[in-house]
């Protein structure tokens, strides 16, 4: 199959070809900030996971460049519409017409100041190619040294060595990040479920009280322990499934919002998310719990009153909300569309920096072609 017949399975694979982005899971994101907002506010963001970079890249599009999409693009494009029509100059605001039609002044900054206060830093053990204001940091993610690394790339002039926290945390931490899967999904889920613990403890070095964290899950049999514990130091957790993610897949993006850390909470890889401590204090005080009350009677017997067992009393469940974001007039994921004859299939806007089959197909050319077969050219 060629990239014609994937243009046809892929609408969203043929779009982003098309509207210059490097990866259709740029449309992911799109729609989930479609439903959340999650670019309101943001200075500082960090992308775990980046590359090929196509979040990278919307955050460049959106934060600086002020670029405008789905339903925001849609509401600037009728209010430009609307100027056009009433003869109002840009950077102007018509007076009221037609009703209660009214643009506000100012709407949209100069191109001159936008961007200057924006820090975006991306963060991948693959090479990623260069994008108009992003640093870019080649670095693992379930490693320890790597905090020290995002501290520095984040704030350069003030990065202290000896401190695990960011001196200006970020408003955003955002993880697409997957392995790459076998098939098995029980170990796809549980591969994925460890880098996304990974990302969460790098995200709590960096985020700032009140800030967002949006990463990739897969849901799996057991999922509900990890809203739970996201719910722990979130104020609202949702899973999220944007149109543009293909309905047969089981990935859903998770999106916490509110972030209030635990009182003291130091964050470090070395030691995630504070879990010895937890569970040491947790099994003290269990212990503690199940000791029972000694009661001596009138007759010198002893009785001991053990407590109720949890495990016996019922729980309750909480269950995160579930939302499916995107237009529902938008093109479905999983559709085949028909294509006019005469379109030619474009090329990827960014190819693979440095895949792992490039020596592969090196060695395949070498030998001229598939199996030999194919002459040199």
């Amino acid at each position: 199959m060629g990239r014609s017949s994937k243009d046809k399975r892929d609408a969203y694979y043929r779009l982003a070809k098309e509207q210059g982005w490097r990866a259709r899971s740029a449309y992911k994101l799109l729609q989930l900030d479609e439903e959340f907002n999650l670019f309101e506010g943001v200075t500082r963001v960090v992308d775990l996971c980046a590359a090929p970079g196509s979040w990278s890249q919307v955050l460049s599009r959106v934060l600086i460049k002020g670029e405008k999409f789905g339903r925001a693009g849609w509401e600037e494009k009728q209010q430009q519409d609307m100027a056009a029509v009433l003869g109002v100059p840009k950077g102007k605001a018509p007076h009221e017409a037609a009703g209660s039609l009214t643009m506000e002044e100012g709407a949209k900054e100069p191109a001159e100041g936008r961007g200057k206060d924006i820090k975006i830093v991306a963060v991948d053990l693959q090479p990623m190619s260069p994008l108009e204001g992003i640093t870019t940091l080649r670095a693992d993610i379930t490693h320890p040294s790597t905090v020290p690394l995002l501290l520095k790339a984040l704030d350069p002039e003030t990065f202290d060595p000896s401190s695990t926290s960011a001196s200006h945390p970020v408003n955003l931490v955002l993880s697409d990040g997957a392995p790459d899967v076998t098939g098995l999904h029980d170990l796809d889920i549980y591969i994925q479920s460890q880098l996304l613990w990974a990302a969460l403890n790098l995200a709590l070095c960096v985020l700032k009280p009140g800030g967002k964290f949006v990463a990739k899950i897969f849901r799996g049999k057991d999922v509900d322990l990890l809203y739970a514990q996201l719910k722990v130091v979130f104020e609202r957790v949702t899973v999220a499934k944007p149109r543009s993610s293909r309905a047969s897949s089981i990935e859903a993006f998770i999106v916490c919002e509110g972030f209030y850390p635990p009182k003291g909470f130091i964050a470090s890889l070395q030691n995630p998310t504070w879990t010895e401590e937890l569970l040491t204090s947790k099994s003290s005080q269990a212990a503690k719990n199940n000791e029972g009350e000694r009661q001596l009677r009138k007759d010198g017997i002893t009785e001991l009153h053990l407590p109720p067992d949890p495990c016996e009393a019922r729980s309750a469940r909480w269950i995160a909300p579930f939302l499916a974001c995107g237009d529902l007039s938008a093109y479905d994921a999983d559709a085949t569309y028909h294509l006019p004859k005469d379109r030619k299939s474009l090329e990827p806007v960014q190819p693979p920096t440095a895949p792992p089959y490039k020596r592969a197909l090196e060695m395949r050319r070498a030998a001229g072609g598939a199996y030999g077969k194919t002459k040199k050219i």
